[in-house]
């Protein structure tokens, strides 16, 4: 992984509450894990950034490298890693994940 990748990762991480890295927007998700990452999000109504993979190789490859799990998507919440989209599930669906969103006083998403 670059450095340029990885400092642009950190600062994507560590700059904001909740990160999924995807394929796609959360608009077009371009793969059904990310549409169902995107799902989670939108249900728990918390405020999160996306970044998508697809538009830059770098961060692609990189994010892999720098949480050191293979698969694509990604959620970070206060720059901790949490998993994919089985584990956001899995989470979800026990109340684990939202009460860590709770924990970490994740900011709801504002209603539009």
């Amino acid at each position: 992984m670059t450095d340029d990748a990885r400092t642009r990762i950190d600062q994507t991480v560590k700059s904001n509450d909740v990160v999924l890295f995807m394929k796609g927007t959360p608009l077009f998700p371009q793969c059904g894990f990310s549409s169902r990452a995107i799902a989670i999000l939108d249900h728990l109504g918390v405020t999160y950034e996306s970044v998508d993979v697809l538009q830059d190789q770098g961060v692609r490859q990189g994010i892999k490298d720098y949480s050191d799990w293979p698969t694509i998507p990604q959620l970070y919440v206060k720059g901790e890693f949490v998993g994919g989209s089985d584990i956001m599930m899995e989470m979800y669906e026990s109340g684990e994940l939202g009460q860590l969103m709770q924990d970490n006083n994740v900011a709801p998403a504002s209603a539009s």
